[in-house]
């Protein structure tokens, strides 16, 4: 499967220039039907605790973009977006993933809500951890804070996901913290996974980037730097496969 991680420069709480600018970064890229494309966290708006301006409105514009270019390149989609939860000030900060005719393959509500920054007093917290299949792999789709918990991994791979994606707004001052988690989630999980970050800066934090693909031995296999980028990388569903069976440390979660 052919993954594609479209990593930007996210222009604050402005959903039309960030629509421009994934479009520009699109365009120039060939994409075999069929791949897997991914986006930031609430990557129309940047990480914005004003639930009033960035949550989507009936019809979501995140959700007719989104929908578009699932079906431009015959490809999945999975892209961060806001929500208002009814009757509340609070928002929903999720992943919403398309299938290449649009059809919706999953959406996630980030269970873990950033304390640090008090996210959690905007966003209502998700309870459930969900999977979708897609190029002949299990995908488990999580949000940024989430990565610190490997709990949510474990509920993962106990439903069967080969894939971890983590779209995130994770600021440069923890990019170690970033990549290591990465990699230590593939390697405890026998997984590919899949970390797109932003890059550039808001009103409050800079980022890194540093959007990569991590393969189940815990190899980087692509690595989008610290720029505005496109990576791609393909993964192969023998590789997961063959290391489980040779390394069958998942078979003990199931011994106490």
């Amino acid at each position: 499967m052919n993954v594609l991680l479209c990593q930007t420069n996210i222009v604050w709480e402005d959903r039309e220039a960030n629509f421009e600018c994934i479009g520009e970064l699109l365009a120039g890229e060939e994409l075999p039907a069929g791949s897997l494309v991914v986006l930031p966290e609430m990557f129309s708006t940047g990480f914005s605790m004003h639930v009033d301006k960035v949550a989507e409105g009936e019809p979501s514009q995140v959700e007719a973009f989104l929908n578009g270019l699932a079906k431009k390149y015959s490809s999945a989609i999975i892209g961060g977006l806001v929500t208002r939860v009814e009757g509340e000030d609070k928002g929903r900060n999720e992943l919403l993933a398309l299938g290449a005719g649009g059809e919706q393959l999953a959406r996630y509500q980030k269970i873990r809500t950033f304390r640090y920054t008090k996210e959690y007093e905007h966003y209502q917290r998700g309870t459930e951890v969900t999977t979708f299949e897609w190029g002949g792999f299990k995908i488990c789709p999580l949000i940024c804070y989430d990565l610190r918990f490997p709990e949510l991994f474990r509920r993962g791979a106990a439903m069967g996901a080969q894939v971890f994606v983590v779209i995130a707004s994770w600021p440069a001052v923890r990019v170690d913290h970033w990549l290591t988690l990465l990699c230590a989630r593939a390697i405890e999980n026998q997984a590919y996974v899949i970390g797109v970050n932003r890059c550039g800066e808001d009103p409050n934090w800079d980022y890194p980037g540093a959007s990569v693909v991590i393969d189940p031995h815990g190899k980087v296999i692509a690595d989008a730097g610290n720029e505005e980028a496109v990576v791609s990388a393909e993964l192969s569903l023998g590789v997961v496969e063959e290391w489980r069976k040779e390394f069958p440390a998942l078979v003990d979660l199931e011994i106490v």
